[in-house]
């Protein structure tokens, strides 16, 4: 027997899964976030699925805007200085504001309903538009190193300095605001792209802080500066790039936190009537989640009754697991000496149960 529902109503309860992590305080931790940003698929809040695609969609729109307000700063002191070099990088942050559009696109199409084609819906659409995310982020890494290394073996002298440091300090301090705000919404409502999306923005802040650190040491006397200040932020960008691809690359494969298939675990088993747990799991599709669980109950109970513990199963793990969508849950009778209810699945290869880690 299999009871799948959606969730339908509000569920604010305030026990959702948490982890607790002692992090490191201060300049050390902030770094540590920059290049690592802290998250789980255990989010701490719970929202429906259209709840959650207007919070991505309106995020898409506040941090479009905010770049195209940085690049339009930019395009301006481009007019009064002339520069060259301050148009390429002026039409570098216009271009990449609009990366955010297929990211729109993809929150749009997952409030979509599912359809006899498409019976999951269209939640991996998201993920799709996070696999470009990270092109991008790669492609941001490659047009940095090779702009550094020409400038190492064809040094030219940088022109408007102050002009520059004013302009790299605008375009990194909007992009990083940009990439606070889209990685703390993708954290809010499990969106692994729109948080890669905030590390990409985080990578165009990269770019600019190196022209003012290569402006100012190109000030102070050193003239190589800029080009080897731009190769230690292509390894930043390196660095975030294995992160936000590490991200995409765990959605797409359904990996799951672990912590949170403990969670699931240790709700099921304090569900009234299940006697045991034959499977769980767990995906990401998009934001949301959905889940198969497959229980034991007593043989002896009456298909009403095992399809009550199999509905309390279902609405508890609603409530428990951040982010649940949907979730099936299968009822098996436990097998006695004179019945192996499994029999006739025998010569198939069932699934088992996914093991704990040590």
């Amino acid at each position: 027997m299999d009871n799948n529902t959606d969730h339908g109503h509000g569920h604010g309860h305030g026990h959702g899964h948490e982890h607790e992590h002692g992090e490191a305080g201060g300049l050390r931790g902030w770094v540590r976030s920059v290049f690592k940003p802290h998250s789980h698929d255990a989010a701490d809040s719970i929202d429906s699925a259209l709840e959650a695609s207007r919070e991505g969609i309106r995020a898409v729109k506040i941090s479009l805007a905010g770049l195209g307000v940085t690049a339009i700063a930019q395009a301006a002191l481009v007019v009064f200085t002339g520069s060259v070099a301050l148009l390429a990088d002026t039409i570098h942050n216009f271009s990449d504001a609009l990366t955010a559009v297929p990211l729109w696109i993809a929150f749009a199409l997952s409030r979509r309903p599912a359809n006899r084609r498409y019976t999951y819906g269209f939640g991996r659409a998201e993920d799709l538009a996070g696999v470009f995310i990270v092109a991008m982020i790669a492609l941001s890494a490659v047009v940095a190193g090779y702009e550094s290394v020409r400038r190492l073996l064809d040094p030219r002298p940088l022109e408007h300095l102050g002009v520059l440091i004013v302009a790299g300090v605008i375009g990194f301090a909007g992009n990083e605001l940009v990439a606070l705000y889209r990685i703390r919404v993708g954290r809010q409502i499990g969106s692994a792209a729109l948080v890669a999306d905030g590390l990409h923005a985080r990578t165009d802040g990269f770019t600019s802080l190196a022209v003012v650190v290569g402006a100012l040491g190109v000030l102070a006397g050193f003239p190589l500066a800029d080009p080897i200040v731009g190769l230690v932020i292509t390894v930043a960008i390196l660095v975030v790039l294995k992160g936000a691809a590490t991200d995409i690359y765990r959605r797409l494969m359904d990996a799951i936190d672990p912590a949170l298939l403990d969670a699931a675990e240790q709700t099921i088993n304090t569900t009234t009537g299940v006697e045991s747990i034959e499977e769980v799991r767990l995906r990401w599709s998009g934001h949301r989640i959905r889940g198969e669980v497959s229980i034991v109950v007593d043989p002896g109970l009456s298909l009403v009754q095992a399809h009550n513990i199999a509905n309390e199963t279902q609405h508890r793990l609603l409530h428990e697991l951040p982010k649940l969508d949907a979730v099936t849950v299968h009822v098996s009778p436990r097998d006695t000496d004179d019945t192996d209810y499994h029999a006739v699945l025998a010569h198939h290869s069932v699934p088992t149960f996914p093991a704990r880690s040590s």
